[in-house]
């Protein structure tokens, strides 16, 4: 098979439907919108959620709840992903990244303390949680913030 001899499935590609082409088409003068009405009409139509005036149901509802817009959102890593380093390794935020542990850095990186590590290492990020401190610490390594 040859690239010119490549067509779609038989009944995948229907006929284009070319509208307001004369009244022997059958989609003349109206083009398929019918008569009269909001849809008929040029930049006719409604937005998103409307309700033909009846109270949305997204205004209707109750809300409840708060969103703070100074949160910081860390990207988090389990101390059992540490263990891919070798012993007395450096890892800060750039090691991370290039290692595949951290695609996107929000607001910071912070380690948490699932799992069990087994390496020494100085951990260099911008959060830890305390019992992930507590178990670098006692595996002989280094937590530093930045």
């Amino acid at each position: 098979m040859k690239l010119h001899q490549l067509k779609p499935a038989k009944g995948s590609r229907g006929k284009q439907k070319r509208v307001g082409r004369g009244p022997g088409s059958g989609y003349g003068t109206t083009a398929g919108r019918g008569m009269n009405g909001q849809n008929s009409r040029s930049g006719g139509g409604v937005s998103v959620g409307f309700e033909g005036g009846q109270m949305p149901l997204s205004r209707l509802l109750p809300k409840r709840g708060f969103t703070n817009i100074f949160r910081k959102e860390y990207a988090a890593i389990n101390l059992d992903q540490l263990n891919i380093f070798e012993n007395g390794t450096v890892v800060d935020v750039e090691v991370l990244k290039s290692s595949g542990l951290v695609k996107n850095v929000k607001h910071g990186v912070k380690i948490l303390g699932r799992g069990k590590l087994d390496k020494k290492l100085t951990v260099k990020v911008h959060a830890f949680s305390k019992s992930a401190t507590e178990a670098i610490k006692a595996a002989g390594g280094e937590a530093e913030v930045i």
